[in-house]
């Protein structure tokens, strides 16, 4: 399961009695979920004004935030094609899988101080993933335009012979150049209509050369053949070639463009290739803090690797990716505490705890949950169960209600399709 439930509810005489009553109904007799305690710190509570209005403002940041992570996540999927399969072990935060920096969370004192004010905060937050999304679609753009332009050579470097580039089939000697009254043409001739073509070409047009032709090249479908004559029987040959069912291609020998077309092919796949390896030097993050990349050989515990081999894009994504998901969970923990004073009042006393449910079990779990709290919050009594009640166009994510504080937190944030 990837999915987790981040939930909390008012001290008991102390915080440990809320949370010794949860890990008893869910864990000890009936193995519901797996708990952790979701340490938040003393943040500074504000008035009850600004606390209403930074509950809508943080609901909304979660969002953006969230979609953000999932851009990240999906772009690494796209640019990584091949291996779409260890995209997941490169999606990590702060160096670690995403589930063990959940469940081990620790409020990143340095990025986001306790002492500024609560929505302080969430503006550092909101600003430093704005940037985020703005640079991955500059790069995105940049990247995308990149493989656009490779790919658009890579086709015209393959398919039928009636489409494909000829450069890399032809040679010079292949044909008649620098002759004022004599061109070599290119024509495409179906297989099974090669005995044809040895029949008639030379009466195709008058001034055909006898015995010029040559097959140069074949595919699975047809060959390429050359055939030499004088220029001012082209177009009736072009004609009768038609006629025929012998398609003439538009080709004419030029070295040096022949040349530029496979060099800039050459730099496109280079510069494509450039994105996922280059022996790169220490990497900062947005704040300019070094990073070191954890090296999984035995010596790890000797050395840190800093001079992994990968791309500037990869490395952008993954960086980005864990400062974007990093972000989101602090997010997650400014919700939890404005509801929790919200909802319990001051002075601030409750105890957040994550919950990840078994999956065969969820609907077993909300049951005891439910009359675990709800002495909190009789309001809550008519609790629509959305699993068990799924009407199509009705979005009852929205109206999810419980006598406790709940937020969801999906991991699984990739869609292959």
């Amino acid at each position: 399961m990837t999915e987790f439930w981040l939930i909390s509810a008012p001290g008991e005489k102390t915080c440990q009695q809320t949370w010794d009553k949860l890990m008893m109904a869910t864990t000890r007799t009936n193995n519901l979920s797996t708990n952790n305690k979701f340490n938040i710190p003393d943040l500074k509570v504000g008035t009850l004004d600004v606390l209403v209005g930074l509950s809508d403002e943080l609901a909304k940041l979660d969002s953006f935030v969230e979609s953000v992570v999932k851009k990240v996540a999906q772009y690494m999927a796209d640019v990584l094609e091949d291996s779409r399969d260890k995209v997941q072990e490169n999606l990590l935060a702060n160096g670690v899988d995403l589930i063990t920096y959940i469940t081990r969370f620790q409020w990143d004192m340095a990025k986001y101080p306790i002492k500024q004010s609560l929505k302080n905060i969430s503006e550092i937050i909101s600003k430093q993933v704005t940037q985020i999304d703005n640079d991955l679609k500059a790069r995105a753009s940049a990247y995308n335009n990149l493989k656009g332009n490779l790919q658009n050579l890579e086709r015209k470097n393959a398919g039928s012979l009636l489409t494909r580039s000829l450069a890399d089939i032809v040679k010079k000697e292949d044909f008649v150049l620098d002759s004022e009254y004599l061109v070599t043409l290119l024509v495409v001739v179906p297989k099974t209509s090669y005995a044809d073509w040895q029949k008639t070409y030379e009466t195709l047009a008058e001034m055909v050369v006898p015995r010029s032709t040559n097959l140069l090249f074949e595919d699975q479908d047809s060959g390429l053949f050359s055939v030499t004559l004088f220029r001012k029987a082209v177009d009736d040959f072009r004609h009768k070639a038609r006629e025929n069912k012998f398609v003439v291609r538009d080709f004419q020998y030029n070295e040096e463009e022949m040349k530029a077309d496979k060099e800039e092919m050459t730099r496109l796949s280079t510069d494509k290739k450039k994105q996922f390896v280059s022996v790169t030097s220490t990497l900062t993050d947005y704040t300019g803090q070094m990073i070191h990349w954890s090296d999984p050989s035995p010596q790890a515990g000797k050395r840190d690797c800093c001079c992994k081999p990968v791309g500037p894009l990869v490395r952008w994504l993954k960086v980005n990716f864990s400062e974007a998901f990093i972000a989101w969970i602090h997010i997650k923990a400014l919700r939890v505490f404005v509801e929790s004073v919200l909802r319990y009042g001051l002075p601030v006393n409750f105890q957040a705890m994550l919950l990840q449910p078994n999956k065969k079990n969820m609907k077993k779990l909300r049951e005891v949950l439910y009359d675990l709290y709800k002495h909190l919050d009789s309001s809550a009594a008519a609790i629509i169960d959305q699993s068990a009640m799924d009407i199509p166009g009705l979005n009852l994510s929205q109206q999810e209600y419980y006598p406790y504080v709940y937020y969801k937190i999906d991991c699984n944030l990739l869609d292959f399709k």
